[in-house]
């Protein structure tokens, strides 16, 4: 069963002043430190399989929600890549873990989160052990037609009007389980059926995540430009999900999944079979891509399934 963690503030995702947006994060184990950071609409408890294997294998793991995610505040401004990083960097100070971790840390990005891992491997690269993309997004060249203040315009908008008439709260934890369900290879959404109403039956969620995705190409472009001026000197992992199938789209996607492994000199590997939500039907070899890409090398089989 998940657990609920604490709720931090930290500075602005653009690193200055103070957002007033109060995070929710868990922190479990001792060791070095690894940050989880989840796709877009996720929450901490997608990566409950993960853990146990992580904090077996000597970890301090840090898994956060997003300002408009999970159990975390409302996100008051559209994100940044770079602000995002600035975010994962002010946790971490936030935290003060002392004893309980020393040196950098191995940070781990899913779906969209994976922009900002990789942005904040880039910026602080001297707090950086290993960056690990699980089944990241990739936008070759990413390119806008709206301008953002329009589009973000319309996301709020549209978040006020879905909320107003009650749609978060009738359909929002049908939404998720059927969103779970179509990103995996096999099996329901094994969130906790109370964490789910008490995340997704909120307006809060579901403004946040029109908000992020509404920047999505925005932080693409923020993440290519970032590319040319910092370079990534952390030991990297493109871990992709493929369902097995020989189908063209699936196939297309770890070309792209692979072509991004050499983008940035990183080692390229394939979670067969796995959907997106490769946390949850892989969940023993992400933790083993990410204590091998850090350097360390075993998670035993009986630790976690594969």
């Amino acid at each position: 069963m998940s657990v609920t963690g604490r709720f931090v503030r930290v500075g602005s995702a653009d690193g200055g002043g103070a957002d007033g947006v109060p995070l929710h994060v868990v922190v479990e184990g001792r060791g070095p430190v690894c940050v989880l950071s989840a796709g877009l609409a996720m929450a901490w408890f997608d990566w409950d399989p993960v853990v146990a294997p992580l904090v077996a294998a000597g970890r301090t793991v840090v898994r956060f929600d997003r300002p408009g995610h999970g159990l975390s505040g409302p996100a008051t401004e559209p994100p940044t890549t770079a602000g995002e990083a600035h975010r994962i960097a002010g946790l971490l100070d936030a935290l003060d873990l002392g004893v309980r971790a020393a040196g950098p840390v191995t940070v781990v990005g899913h779906s969209i989160a994976g922009f900002h891992a990789e942005a904040f491997a880039r910026l602080y690269p001297e707090r950086t052990a290993a960056l690990v993309l699980v089944d990241g997004s990739v936008e070759e060249s990413p390119r806008t037609v709206l301008p953002a203040a329009v589009r973000t315009a319309a996301a709020r908008a549209l978040g006020r009007a879905v909320t107003a008439v009650g749609l978060p709260a009738a359909l929002g934890p049908a939404a998720r389980r059927a969103t779970v369900r179509a990103s995996r290879t096999g099996g329901s959404d094994p969130a906790p059926r109370d964490l789910v109403r008490r995340c997704y039956r909120t307006g809060r969620v579901c403004r946040g995540t029109l908000l992020e995705n509404s920047r999505y190409l925005d932080m693409a472009a923020e993440l290519s430009a970032l590319r040319g001026t910092h370079p990534l000197t952390a030991p990297t992992t493109v871990l992709a999900g493929h369902d097995g199938s020989a189908g063209r789209s699936a196939l297309r996607w770890l070309s792209r999944q692979a072509d991004l492994a050499d983008l940035l000199g990183a080692r390229f590997e394939v979670a067969e079979p796995a959907g997106h939500l490769v946390m949850l039907d892989r969940p023993g070899q992400v933790a083993r891509t990410v204590l091998a890409t850090a350097g360390q090398e075993v998670v035993r089989p009986d630790q976690s399934r594969a």
